[in-house]
């Protein structure tokens, strides 16, 4: 009997992405190989933000942090969903609990610090004599506690009202990870203030940023028009574009999986669309942010330097 629970259930089966066998192994190398890809990425990201004073700026603090929690929550998600290309994936109900809640921390913590990035851009675009004294390193502080509170508040929202449920008979998840809605749809008591929850989390976290960030970039946009330097205005849009890529990403994707009606038809969709901002996202950000941008490339070629001729 699961722990703070009245179900029968004490355990999981986890679907997958795919239920046809020809798939099963090349899906394994191809998501084996996102996971090596994100993993050193991110991580190379990290410490070169770490090991280059010149980084250390409230732009690349964010970004440190960003890769951070890609870094963290790939490896939430993708290591389970790899079992399931090679064998029956059957996790715990405490395991499943527990890897749902640090999903939900990570994605709201993600949601929170891509707003603070897009309010970084505006502050140092549309007033850059007063960027230092806007960005210091207190209020870039506080911005960190409130995405890693956000995220902490979320996490304990969504997993309390999880465990409330109660799941009787059915315990086939179709997805190929913990997930609220595929959870919700296997509950056999009334689900309807966890929707309320998702609804109300999911609305603050994606809504809110959202919006946030298009009134940013509005301003920002405005700002760019009237910079009568060409060059300047190329900077500008080449410091913004890689935010708004990843944004765009990220935000459609957990837009579309969470702010619609469910049926229980859209459940197959829904896992194609997780993937994009659980497993694609984390892997293209460090390049999304690092091909474009002059000052990662220059503190690559340093550190490569110092460890080859040192």
């Amino acid at each position: 009997m699961a722990i703070g629970n009245d179900s029968s259930v004490t355990e999981f089966i986890l679907l997958g992405l795919t239920q046809q066998p020809e798939l099963q192994l090349p899906l394994f190398f191809i998501f084996l190989g996102f996971y090596v890809v994100t993993m050193v990425g991110n991580m190379g990201l990290i410490l070169l933000i770490g090991l280059n004073s010149h980084l250390h700026t409230p732009m690349y603090y964010f970004l440190f942090n960003l890769s951070f929690i890609d870094f963290c929550y790939s490896s939430v998600i993708i290591p389970r969903m790899l079992m399931g290309f090679v064998k029956q994936n059957i996790i715990s109900y405490p395991e499943c609990m527990t890897q749902l809640c640090f999903f939900a921390f990570f994605v709201i913590s993600e949601c929170c610090i891509l707003t603070s990035m897009a309010y970084d851009r505006y502050v140092a675009i549309c007033k850059p004599l007063l960027y230092k004294a806007i960005m210091s390193h207190q209020v870039c502080l506080m911005f960190m506690a409130g995405t890693y509170g956000m995220g902490f508040v979320g996490a304990i929202a969504h997993t309390g009202c999880m465990l409330r449920l109660s799941f009787c008979d059915g315990n086939i998840i179709n997805h190929y990870m913990c997930d609220i809605p595929p959870l919700l749809q296997l509950s056999c008591t009334s689900t309807y203030i966890n929707e309320v929850v998702v609804f109300i989390v999911v609305g603050i976290n994606v809504i809110v940023p959202s919006l946030t960030i298009s009134i940013s970039y509005t301003l920002i946009l405005s700002n760019i028009f009237h910079i009568r330097s060409t060059e300047g205005r190329s900077k500008a849009f080449s410091t913004c574009s890689s935010h708004i890529v990843t944004v765009s990403l990220f935000f459609g994707a957990s837009a579309f999986m969470y702010l619609k009606p469910s049926p229980a038809g859209s459940l197959d969709r829904d896992k194609v669309s997780t993937v994009f901002y659980t497993i694609v996202g984390p892997m293209m950000n460090p390049f999304i942010y690092s091909l474009r941008n002059k000052d990662v490339k220059i503190a690559l070629i340093k550190t490569l330097k110092k460890r080859v001729f040192s």
